[in-house]
């Protein structure tokens, strides 16, 4: 059995490397902007097809390479950036490990054309599956151009599992945002299917981020700025009012490198901490300059996790520059002066001489006399009045009316008898909330914390979450009317007009025929403005401009391929904005309405999402808590 481990062939581990480095045709653009940035680029144009799988082509005016370099470039492990170990402790560039180009000549057909700026002729090569087909001299610009065609088409299991081209656009989007924000001094655009994306002039942080996110952010921008031994923050954070119910404006950039960061995540929130609405997120786009010497960034093929060698205390740095920021900008609370009830101060007039107030007084008030009344009714004597209420003593006899005919209520009888007649109401109350036949409409349930709801079942004690069950009562409304091929719409008398950035109005254009058959009717698309001509009808909770933001958030990440999940996702993401919200208060007849439309769904027990809308507090439970 010898012989048994053997080294793998070169087109074998390429491949293997390339599925930790290109996951999709968004890591591709990724991996050759960022190789074009380090080359010195001024401009950078990025073309796809059909979502990248059949073209993309990057283009920039770099530095170029030589004709040695350039065929040295696909090889695995070939950078510029390294010579020793130690110069992975003071990286500033984008790319260092060498593996991207190999990866993606492993899996593609790939062509390079480049030129250094003092040569006349620039090499033009060819490669499939990590095999060189050709290598000539061209005539061509200068710089750079790949064009990369049917990737993954060596791979079939990895083509097959490529989300449709909606889904894999919005990630090619997403990194050439990460990019752009981290380079505002380079041009860049992006061209689809031969239709401009994004066409991104030079110029400074803020103009990067209104020319991509749209201009309605541009107000909405709150500039930060701390610069410590350690770190240096800069960048903008959004305004409380603009924040949004769900993630898709937040960005850390770290020596121009995008990364992801929950801890550092979550001392931004704790800078927003009681200025914010309920569940919702606000917008940032924060650049961190370290010492590379304390950053590692060789933790994740793809680079967008990083360690930090004192994460606590760059926590408490970028939440105070946070709350400085806010408190400048009187983000924070302050006290309101503008009361409604005003106090009015008249103007002084000198030559008015105000007349003297006045007061009547009564001469024949003896205070002491007051005093002997008091003490005489203290211990049942009786005084003279000073004065005649003969009037108020008329018919005093009637007082006692009836008292001859019943018996004394002073007595144990009358006063068992009267405990007796209290407690039998109160015991009806709590028999009718617990019995089965008994029931009561206005009995059967009470609400805890204006979030639940509480009945009594055979079994024991359910307990309702009232706003995942709206969403499910909400839910299959959706679908039942999906099922009919008709959906309720209520016509706008005003159509809104809402303004989005272009990776919206991508989605908002795909997702049109979908919404229009819930009943959510888009007139037609303009310069990052759509039109709202009609709602479903029924949602009086949830605004237009709050329906359609939260079905783009839900979609910005999704992985949805079949057009029927399509509907029902966005049926779902309608429902979760619809539902009523956590503090309502519901009355008896309301929160019976409740139960019974829950109950006719066809899944009562999980929301669209998944997550418990009941739970039952057993009667042996309930045994147990009393020790019975």
């Amino acid at each position: 059995m010898s012989n048994i481990i053997q080294l793998l062939p070169d087109s074998v581990a390429n491949q293997i490397a390339a599925g930790e480095v290109i996951q999709r045709p968004a890591s591709v653009i990724k991996e050759l902007m960022e190789n074009a940035v380090d080359a010195g680029a001024s401009q950078i144009q990025v073309v796809t097809a059909e979502a990248g799988k059949t073209l993309i082509q990057v283009i920039d005016n770099g530095s170029g390479m030589e004709e040695t370099d350039a065929r040295m470039a696909f090889e695995r492990h070939a950078t510029s950036k390294i010579r020793e170990a130690k110069d992975l402790f003071a990286l500033n560039t984008m790319g260092f490990r060498g593996e991207a180009l190999a990866s993606i000549a492993a899996i593609a057909h790939v062509e390079l054309k480049t030129r250094r700026q003092e040569n006349e002729l620039g090499v033009h090569i060819c490669i499939a599956g990590s095999q060189v087909e050709s290598q000539e001299p061209i005539q061509c610009a200068k710089g750079c151009q790949f064009i990369i065609k049917n990737l993954f088409y060596n791979v079939p299991a990895r083509r097959r599992f490529l989300k449709k081209n909606s889904t894999e656009l919005r990630h090619i989007i997403n990194e050439f945002q990460r990019v752009a924000l981290a380079n505002p001094e380079v041009a860049m655009s992006l061209i689809h299917n031969n239709v401009p994306l994004f066409n991104l002039p030079e110029g400074n942080t803020r103009q990067r981020i209104v020319n991509m996110m749209g201009k309605q952010i541009g107000n909405q921008l709150i500039p930060i700025e701390t610069d410590t031994v350690m770190i240096k923050i800069s960048g903008f954070v959004g305004k409380p009012e603009a924040a949004r119910k769900t993630m898709g404006d937040q960005f850390f950039f770290v020596n121009n490198r995008y990364m992801r960061h929950p801890y550092l995540h979550r001392s931004v929130m704790d800078a927003y901490d009681n200025i914010l609405m309920p569940e919702t997120i606000p917008a940032y786009f924060i650049f961190l300059e370290v010492d590379p010497g304390i950053v590692d960034v060789n933790i994740h093929p793809t680079k967008t996790e990083i360690k930090f060698e004192d994460e606590r205390a760059i926590w408490q740095i970028l939440n105070a520059s946070i709350r400085e920021s806010l408190g400048k900008f009187n983000m924070m609370p302050s006290i309101d002066f503008d009361t409604q009830d005003q106090i009015e101060i008249p103007v002084t007039d000198h030559g008015h001489i105000p007349s003297e107030p006045n007061i009547d007084v009564n001469p024949f008030y003896n205070p002491f006399e007051e005093e002997k009344k008091r003490e005489a009714t203290n211990y049942g004597g009786s005084t003279s009045p000073s004065f005649d209420h003969g009037s108020k003593t008329d018919g005093w006899e009637k007082l006692y009316d009836g008292f001859e005919s019943t018996p004394s209520s002073f007595g144990p009888e009358h006063a068992e008898q009267s405990f007796e007649s209290q407690a039998e109401p109160m015991q009806q109350t709590i028999l009718s909330s617990g019995g089965d036949e008994a029931t009561a409409g206005s009995n059967r349930f009470f609400q805890l914390k204006n979030r639940y709801v509480f009945t009594s079942v055979k079994s024991g004690l359910m307990i309702i979450d009232q706003k995942r069950a709206h969403e499910r009562i909400v839910f299959e409304g959706f679908m039942q009317s999906l099922s009919k091929g008709a959906s309720l719409s209520q016509k706008s008398l005003f159509p809104e007009e809402l303004k989005f950035g272009p990776q919206e109005m991508t989605m908002v254009n795909e997702l049109k025929e979908d919404l229009l058959a819930l009943g959510l009717e888009l007139g037609e698309s303009k310069e990052e403005t759509i039109t709202v001509l009609s709602t479903p009808a029924g949602l009086e909770n949830v605004s237009a401009a709050q329906l359609i933001d939260g079905i783009l958030s839900d979609f910005r990440d999704g992985e949805v391929d079949l057009e029927k999940e399509v509907c029902e996702q966005i049926a779902g993401s309608m429902a979760k904005r619809a539902a009523m919200p956590y503090g309502k208060i519901l009355s008896s007849i309301e929160m019976s309405e409740l139960f019974d439309q829950l109950f006719a769904c066809k899944v009562p027990n999980f929301s669209p999402s998944g997550k418990t809308i009941i739970s039952i507090l057993d009667n042996d439970e309930l045994e147990k808590r009393f020790n019975l």
